[in-house]
C-alpha cells in the first residue's frame, strides 16, 4: 500500500484515480471486496456507469465490466476512455436504462453490480433492484448509491427555499414536486428495505459527501487530504452518515 494525498491507495491491484470526497468511501468499500476475492477475475455490471469512472479502473485491475447506460454519448466516451487505458477488451458498452435492466443481462452471471445514482430517476426502483439481485451469482455483491433525503432538505433550507425544504421533508418519496430533477430520495432505512425486499442482505451503509457539499470551496480545495480523511472517518457514524448527500449501501446475494 502507498499513500496519496494522505489516503491509502492500492497500487497494481486497483490503481484507480486519486481519492476524492465524492469517491473515497465507495472505493474503500470496493477495494475491501476485491481484496477478499484476491486472484479472481470478476464479472462486473455497472448500471448507469456513464463514461467509466468506476468501470475503467476495475478493468485495469483485471476484471471484466459491462456498462449499461441510456446515453450513447456517455458510452462513446467510455469506449474511448477504455481504449486509451488499454482495457478496451475488458469493457463492454451496452445501451439501455435501468427500467429495462431485466431484459438486458443474463441471470446469475455477475460477481459485482454497481448501481450508482440510478434508483432516484427510474420509473419504479423495485423491479430494477430485483433485476440487480437476479443478475448476481450467489455470494455476489451490489454497490448501490442513492441520494439522501435529509441532506436535500437541509440544503434547500439553508439556501432560503423553505417551501421546497418543507415539501421534501413531507414527501414519503423525498421529492420536492414536479420540477424536482429527481423522482425520489432515501433515508438509510428505506434504502435498505428496498434491497432487502429483493433478497439482498445489506452488510454496510455509509454516507458519501457528509461534509463536502457544506464547506466553502476555499476550505475543500485547500485541504483535500484532510477532507477525505474526515469523510472516511464519519461515513459510517450516525448521525453524520444520515445527513450525507448520498448513501452508499453494500449488499450481498446469499450464497
Amino acid at each position: 500500500m502507498t499513500r496519496l494525498d494522505g489516503v491509502e491507495q492500492t497500487r497494481g491491484r486497483l490503481a484507480g484515480p486519486p481519492l476524492t470526497p465524492r469517491t473515497a468511501v465507495i472505493w474503500s468499500v470496493l477495494r475491501t471486496e476485491l481484496e477478499r476475492r484476491d486472484g479472481d477475475e470478476l464479472t462486473v455490471l455497472d448500471v448507469g456507469g456513464g463514461t467509466g469512472g468506476f468501470a475503467v479502473p476495475l478493468a485495469q485491475a483485471g476484471h471484466r465490466v459491462t456498462v449499461v447506460d441510456a446515453s450513447p454519448d456517455a458510452l462513446a466516451a467510455l469506449t474511448r476512455r477504455a481504449a486509451e487505458a488499454g482495457v478496451a477488451a475488458r469493457v463492454r458498452a451496452l445501451q439501455g436504462d435501468g427500467d429495462a435492466l431485466a431484459g438486458l443481462v443474463e441471470p446469475a452471471g455477475v460477481d459485482l453490480v454497481l448501481c450508482h445514482s440510478v434508483l432516484e430517476v427510474v420509473d419504479d426502483p423495485a423491479p430494477v433492484v430485483a433485476a440487480l439481485a437476479a443478475a448476481l451469482r450467489p455470494g455476489g455483491a451490489a454497490s448501490v448509491l442513492v441520494a439522501g433525503q435529509a441532506a436535500a432538505v437541509l440544503a434547500r433550507a439553508v439556501n432560503g427555499h423553505l417551501d421546497q425544504a418543507a415539501a421534501l421533508a413531507a414527501d414519503p418519496a423525498g421529492a420536492a414536486g414536479p420540477r424536482d430533477t429527481l423522482r425520489r430520495r432515501y433515508d438509510a432505512g428505506r434504502a435498505a428495505a428496498l434491497l432487502t425486499a429483493a433478497g439482498l442482505v445489506v452488510e454496510e451503509t455509509h454516507g458519501v459527501r457528509v461534509l463536502a457539499d457544506l464547506l466553502p470551496a476555499a476550505v475543500a480545495d485547500g485541504q483535500p487530504a484532510a477532507l477525505v480523511e474526515l469523510e472516511l472517518a464519519l461515513a459510517a457514524r450516525p448521525p453524520y452518515r444520515d445527513l450525507a448527500a448520498q448513501l452508499h449501501l453494500f449488499a450481498r446475494r446469499p450464497a
